[in-house]
């Protein structure tokens, strides 16, 4: 991978990370369009570290003070009542499923689930989900009202971004509003139980990228920082965004991609692996 590669590529996973239309479906996308080939899942998972960096920066205060009670209802009764420290043991309930998952499955999220069929299927499938479970989504609930049944089924739902295409956000996200959450608060909790799951994958990929040639290195490192970079500022705009519009604009833009790439697979202009 050279400089120019790893700087669109970067740019692509901060712009696509927090937006519920899978990034990893688009770096794989970019690259076969680009004919530079699948970028990999290990550039994807450390690449990812980048974004991740940018959640916790722009929701430092919340998970600051969620870590503070987390780590006192661990000595005090008292705490484990706390709003907060329930959140942080229920970020953690809920990051199991893909944790499991993720070790049990890691040779066909490296291989199979790569396949751009699976891909294009899995970016319009689970994009009219999300269109649905926003649309009848009761928008009552906030994040105080979590409960550990809830944080399993958003860590469930999380697991399913194993397949590029289904998208980690937009699987929980998905999974928030058909539990009856608001717009807002399913997409706090989403980035905020991605937070474990994308180090933990990004720093146990570290070693893949490290068995390669020297050059990988720096591209992927170079491709964080970009990562990192506009993946902040999209988090910004996302947050606003829904605070006034729907999903709907992520669901159509699903489809289309989905169906452009099937054709495309169709026409043999792209191989789907």
């Amino acid at each position: 991978m050279n400089w120019f590669e790893a700087l669109v590529l970067g740019i692509v996973q901060g712009l696509t990370e927090f937006l519920p239309i899978s990034s990893s479906a688009h770096l794989r996308i970019v690259g076969s369009l680009a004919g530079w080939g699948d970028p990999g899942a290990a550039f994807t998972a450390v690449t990812q570290l980048g974004t991740e960096t940018a959640v916790v920066l722009y929701f430092r205060k919340k998970i600051g003070s969620v870590l503070a009670a987390w780590f006192r209802s661990l000595v005090s009764a008292e705490w484990r009542r706390d709003a907060d420290a329930r959140l942080g043991w229920l970020v953690i309930v809920g990051s199991l499923p893909i944790v499991v998952l993720g070790l049990l499955f890691e040779e066909q999220i490296e291989h199979v689930f790569r396949d751009l069929r699976l891909i294009s299927l899995s970016l319009i499938v689970f994009g009219v989900i999300l269109g649905v479970a926003d649309h009848i989504g009761r928008k009552r609930l906030d994040l105080d009202q979590l409960t550990v049944g809830h944080g399993i089924t958003y860590g469930v739902a999380q697991a399913f971004a194993l397949v590029p295409g289904v998208s980690r956000s937009g699987g929980t996200i998905t999974a928030g509003r058909l539990l009856g959450y608001k717009r807002e608060d399913a997409t706090e909790y989403a980035f905020l139980l991605a937070v474990p799951a994308v180090f933990g994958s990004g720093v146990y990929q570290l070693t893949d990228i490290g068995s390669g040639p020297a050059p990988s290195w720096g591209a992927t490192v170079f491709a964080t920082i970009v990562a990192f970079a506009i993946g902040y500022s999209v988090i910004a705009w996302l947050m606003r965004f829904i605070t006034t519009h729907s999903y709907l604009a992520f669901v159509i833009y699903r489809i289309v991609l989905g169906l452009f790439v099937l054709a495309l697979v169709g026409l043999g202009v792209i191989a789907p692996s």
